[in-house]
């Protein structure tokens, strides 16, 4: 009974359910750019147009893409349900704020790669994990313009 009751209430609350979305986004990212890394680009650079690009931004680049496409899905329609925004809206706004979190994880993972030698998959969640909480804030008020009072 005391488990049900909890179960009940994780389920109705609006931030657990955006950890389980961010997380398994995440969870696309991170595997995503992995296989990535490790598997589909095995040339350490890579030139794109007239720049020299390290395969982990390439493969930071399409595994963040592929992460935000699941989590602006599972936040739209089992977060922010509430949300009276049209979901075009909503889309351009969450990839506005996506970009924005791409610069900086980028930023992030490269000072990590390039400054401290960290593994890229690793420098990778150290860059999610960052950024999380930020994210849930910016999401929940610009992208689907919701009010910070009600959080569960």
């Amino acid at each position: 009974m005391v488990n049900q009751v909890l179960e009940h209430k994780l389920v109705k609350n609006q931030v657990f359910r955006f950890v389980l979305s961010a997380g398994t986004g995440a969870l696309v990212d991170v595997s995503a750019f992995y296989l990535f890394y490790h598997n589909l680009l095995v040339q350490h650079t890579y030139h794109v147009f007239s720049f020299t690009v390290r395969n982990s931004t390439i493969s930071l680049a399409i595994s963040f893409f592929m992460g935000v496409v699941v989590n602006f899905l599972i936040t739209r329609y089992l977060v922010f349900t509430e949300s009276k925004s049209k979901p075009s809206q909503q889309f351009i706004r969450f990839i506005a704020v996506a970009i924005i979190g791409f610069m900086a994880n980028l930023t992030i993972v490269k000072i990590m790669i390039q400054e401290f030698d960290v593994y890229p998959p690793v420098a990778r969640i150290i860059a999610i994990l960052s950024l999380f909480f930020a994210s849930y804030f910016i999401h929940k008020v610009f992208s689907f313009s919701l009010s910070l009072r009600h959080a569960s």
